[in-house]
């Protein structure tokens, strides 16, 4: 029997949680559930102890949930590559390791792993190669998406099995509010979870649930948004420390959550905001009603993006729902009326959640990520 290839994954930390989010569970559910050898280099520890705790962000090589984390140091040193190699998110490779790929006899299975998007040009594009201009090597491209000529969506081995036992279970919620020094809603509240980039349309929000006829709890896991949130209110209205209080608005600063902890946010609340593409597919799989923020590009060039998901996401709907989700995601992302638009689709809600449920039924057909992934560079291997 041949031995297993070893993997070498890389990233960049670019906006703190997002890219290495998803290089961290890709790593981590390679190791836990196909047994590989894998190494993820990443050039910023301290944004990754955030995610998990038990990183030690001076250490240069360490071991954690079956995969040895290495610091991607520069100068970088000369290293034997592994038989894949996986760049996220268009990192460009340290130069000596591209040459030590070169050198090699059997050459590694190079892919780029690409952003997620739902525009139908990725499906022409997945798995193109890209032949290196001086040397004997040649890149893949391998695009996340929604359909089964893309790569799919991470989702590890019984996901979805745990979110519904968490979600039917009255218990299993309430030990995880108690975690969070929260007593578990009642009936009559709404709970949302927040997180997104800085937002100008924030104010218009928080004030709208402040103002509206419903109790809202607002938990904002700690992120950039908490100064955002917490300048909203004043000295006068605060609770407890970073609580505070204003109407029917009762706005909280969590914790930094792990990932397991804030996907059972996310399985916990009733909606979810969410941003960049690492929280954007969990809620999916939370299914729960959501709204996406999506990563501000220069020239609005993310606008196609997300009329892009919003088109595919909303093909199934109903027209008051589908109409009511394109208004606030679209005044959410463009900074403005989201006051006026939020009693319209939260009237949704009911229908939202019972589609967003259906929306993951064709997702989970095409297979996870990682597993596709695994298929496509064993065939570059062969």
């Amino acid at each position: 029997m041949l031995p297993q290839p070893t993997w070498d994954i890389f990233c960049t930390v670019v906006d703190n949680f997002g890219d290495i989010g998803v290089a961290w569970r890709l790593a981590r559910q390679l190791a836990r559930e196909h047994g590989l050898s894998v190494r993820l280099w990443v050039d910023d520890l301290a944004s990754f102890q955030r995610l998990d705790r038990a990183i030690d962000p001076a250490l240069d090589e360490q071991s954690r949930c079956g995969v040895t984390v290495r610091r991607w140091a520069r100068p970088f040193s000369v290293i034997e590559p592994g038989d894949v190699v996986v760049e996220t998110f268009g990192c460009d490779l340290p130069e000596s390791y591209v040459a030590a790929m070169a050198a090699k006899v059997h050459k590694p299975a190079w892919i780029n792993l690409e952003y997620l998007s739902a525009e139908t040009w990725v499906e022409g594009c997945h798995g193109l190669p890209s032949p290196h201009p001086r040397l004997p090597l040649t890149k893949y491209y391998f695009f996340p998406g929604f359909t089964a000529e893309t790569g799919g969506l991470l989702r590890e081995h019984g996901l979805i099995e745990r979110r519904r036992a968490f979600q039917e279970s009255a218990a299993a919620r309430m030990e995880f509010w108690r975690s969070l020094a929260l007593n578990p809603p009642d009936e009559a509240e709404q709970r949302v979870s927040l997180f997104c980039y800085p937002n100008p349309a924030l104010p218009d929000l928080l004030q709208s649930w402040a103002s509206g006829s419903e109790r809202v709890t607002c938990l904002v896991p700690e992120s950039i948004v908490a100064a955002g949130v917490a300048s909203f209110f004043t000295p006068q209205e605060s609770i407890a420390p970073r609580a505070w209080r204003r109407g029917n608005l009762e706005a909280r600063i969590l914790p930094f959550l792990d990932q397991l902890d804030y996907d059972r946010l996310l399985w916990a609340c009733d909606c979810n905001f969410v941003r960049g593409e690492d929280s954007f597919v969990r809620a999916q799989w939370a299914a729960r009603p959501f709204v996406w923020h999506i990563y501000p590009q220069q020239e609005n060039a993310h606008w196609v993006k997300l009329n892009a998901f919003i088109d595919r996401y909303c093909a199934a709907m109903p027209e008051p729902t589908s109409a009511a989700l394109r208004g606030f995601w679209r005044a959410w992302n463009s900074g403005r009326g989201v006051g006026y638009i939020w009693p319209d689709f939260r009237r949704q809600w009911p229908d939202l959640g019972r589609h967003a449920e259906q929306w993951i039924n064709p997702l989970r057909q095409t297979g996870d990520l990682a597993a596709n992934l695994l298929n496509f560079s064993g065939d570059l291997l062969k």
